[in-house]
């Protein structure tokens, strides 16, 4: 095959999508990137979607109170900037995805319920989109967006395992991480990403598997973040806790692991019950596992019960945590593109029910690649 038939034959592919990866490299020029670095948040604004950036999510994650026991939901969204040759203008160039996420640990089952979906933003089609000026989500059915008036958050996701129908309303200020919502994750200042979180959300709506949702209330936590460049060539995944706690506090903490042993990074945020708060650094926060599960499915091995140091000597803080069940792992592959753990857990200090929240853990089946 000739170099022009080959160079036509790939264009065409291209256009519509379907081309192999090394082919962008051939007949395009990469989009470029905005880096991350200390800026103001503004709002409303960055409660919308930042396209110029590679990499976006929404994260609501929480407890519920059902008529049938306690519960665990997740329903988050993801946005990704492609590196298709933004000056391609083809409808159908997949220069921004969507993905979402709807997972529900319901009582009395051994396994989470969990469903994803994926699309190219296409201009002229509606089944996904984003919104700029504030958070506005829509794929394949699924809803996430936040009233302009009461700051509420409504979350919609049904399909053939759950059916979540909740709405999520503020009941404290938004929680800037790291510097002002400028948060490192790594050595490097490129290893970064702006972040906010909501927590102490009050949760209402329903929620169930399939055909059986029930009246629930509940708290959900939120994350927000947008980044380009987050993780380092030595990183292979990381651990996450948001925590709401019983008091009305919130906790959110984590670590980038490194492929040699010895952590990336780590961070954390504590504010107390009067709304002061205190953030840790590297060198303050560590997690230790006290428990592990082996995946039945992927093998993946994850330390879902663990405990959490805050602080340095006699001002040092320790958590234990535990899951709501085991089997939380969530298989993205038909979406994002990974296997991980993510689930509800529960914050003791002593034998005292310190908070519920969620605890994320990546790369612990394969290093992950954002």
């Amino acid at each position: 095959m000739g170099r022009r038939r080959l160079l036509r034959l790939l264009g065409l592919a291209t256009v519509a999508g379907l081309a192999p990866a090394w082919a962008g490299r051939v007949l395009a020029a990469a989009p470029v990137f905005p880096a991350v670095r200390p800026r103001p948040l503004v709002f409303p604004r960055d409660h919308g979607a930042h396209p110029d950036f590679r990499t976006e999510w929404w994260y609501a994650t929480g407890w519920l109170e059902t008529p049938a026991g306690a519960a665990g939901f997740q329903i988050t969204f993801f946005r990704s900037r492609s590196e298709h040759d933004a000056a391609n203008p083809s409808r159908f160039a997949p220069h921004q995805l969507l993905f979402a996420h709807a997972a529900l640990a319901w009582p009395g089952e051994s396994r989470l319920r969990h469903e994803q979906r994926a699309a190219r933003v296409i201009a002229s089609d509606s089944g996904a989109s984003y919104g700029e000026t504030d958070t506005d989500l829509s794929l394949a059915g699924w809803r996430f967006l936040r009233d302009a008036g009461d700051g509420g958050y409504r979350g919609e996701a049904a399909g053939d395992e759950l059916d979540l129908q909740l709405v999520l309303r503020p009941t404290q200020p938004l929680l800037l991480q790291g510097e002002a919502g400028y948060s490192r994750k790594g050595p490097g200042p490129d290893q970064a990403s702006y972040y906010y979180s909501r927590p102490q959300l009050a949760v209402t709506g329903r929620a169930g598997p399939a055909g059986r949702p029930l009246p629930v209330t509940g708290r959900a936590w939120l994350d927000h973040e947008w980044s380009t460049s987050v993780l380092d060539a030595a990183a292979v995944g990381w651990d996450w806790l948001g925590v709401n706690l019983e008091d009305g506090g919130a906790l959110m903490a984590f670590r980038i692991r490194g492929r040699d042993g010895p952590d990336r990074w780590a961070a954390a945020c504590l504010r107390r019950a009067d709304g002061s708060e205190r953030r840790y650094g590297p060198g303050e926060v560590s997690f230790e596992a006290t428990g592990r599960w082996r995946s039945p499915h992927s093998s993946a091995t994850y330390p879902v019960r663990g405990r959490l140091h805050l602080g340095q000597s006699a001002s040092r803080l320790s958590f234990d945590y535990g899951p709501l069940l085991d089997d939380q792992e969530i298989d993205a592959r038909a979406s994002t593109g990974g296997i991980y753990w993510e689930g509800a857990v529960r914050l003791t200090a002593g034998r005292r029910l310190a908070g519920r929240g969620y605890l994320e853990l990546v790369g612990y089946h394969r290093a992950m690649r954002l």
